[in-house]
């Protein structure tokens, strides 16, 4: 009887980012990143990303602008450049090692998306950026560290609390769609959004090992129960 045999991961590259250690590593025919010692993506399976930008860009206006916070591994913005109803995609990423891991190593897992014509990419810090940019898009879909109960960074906390919910607000269209990905459910979060923006959907996507990743959507300007 054979035994699948693990293999061990192999460090491509390590760097002192903005906010602490960074590492790029591949495990077989996949890549990991890891932040100050905590492991906080791969590319094995990306469902719960696009399935947050999908919904957002279903509920959106045909054709509008969306805004990606959090390049990742790329899985959300791939997702929202093959959505018939996206049209330019702002992609807001804090560390510059990240997009030039997307631009190299990791482009072969979302078809070098980072050089689409429709991508505009900024380094920079969302809740830095966003206010400042003075720009209002048809959806901001967000997967900025593991969500609102556990981040790896402090600062990302205040994203997820009540100024930082106002500041999404103040970007969001008319009608604009909200999508927020956790790394599992958050009914305190939930609530927030309720009490600032009306009705909320809550999207399970079931994962391999622990808890399900849920996304959470909302619309501006909605005004109902929760769903």
């Amino acid at each position: 009887m054979s035994q699948e045999v693990e293999q061990a991961p192999v460090v491509l590259d390590r760097v002192n980012g903005v906010c602490g250690e960074l590492v790029l590593r591949r495990v077989g025919a996949d890549f990991e990143i890891i932040a100050n010692g905590v492991f906080l993506m791969d590319t094995r399976n990306g469902e719960s990303e696009r399935l947050m930008v999908d919904a957002a860009a279903e509920r959106m206006p045909a054709g509008g602008r969306l805004l990606v916070g959090g390049l990742g591994v790329g899985f959300s913005l791939r997702a929202a450049l093959d959505h018939p109803r996206v049209g330019e995609v702002v992609v807001v990423e804090r560390e510059p090692t990240v997009i030039e891991w997307n631009r190299g190593p990791l482009r072969e897992r979302h078809g070098n998306a980072l050089a689409d014509p429709r991508v505009r990419c900024v380094a920079a810090d969302l809740l830095e950026w966003l206010p400042r940019s003075g720009q209002r898009f048809a959806g901001l879909c967000l997967d900025i560290d593991n969500g609102p109960d556990w981040t790896v960074t402090d600062g990302n906390a205040t994203l997820y609390g009540d100024a930082g919910l106002d500041m999404l607000a103040g970007a969001l269209a008319p009608g604009g769609v909200l999508a927020v990905w956790s790394a599992g459910a958050s009914e305190p979060f939930a609530k927030r959004l309720e009490t600032r923006f009306g009705a909320v959907e809550a999207l399970p996507v079931s994962v391999p090992r622990g808890e399900p990743d849920v996304v959470y959507l909302t619309r501006n300007g909605v005004t109902s129960r929760v769903i």
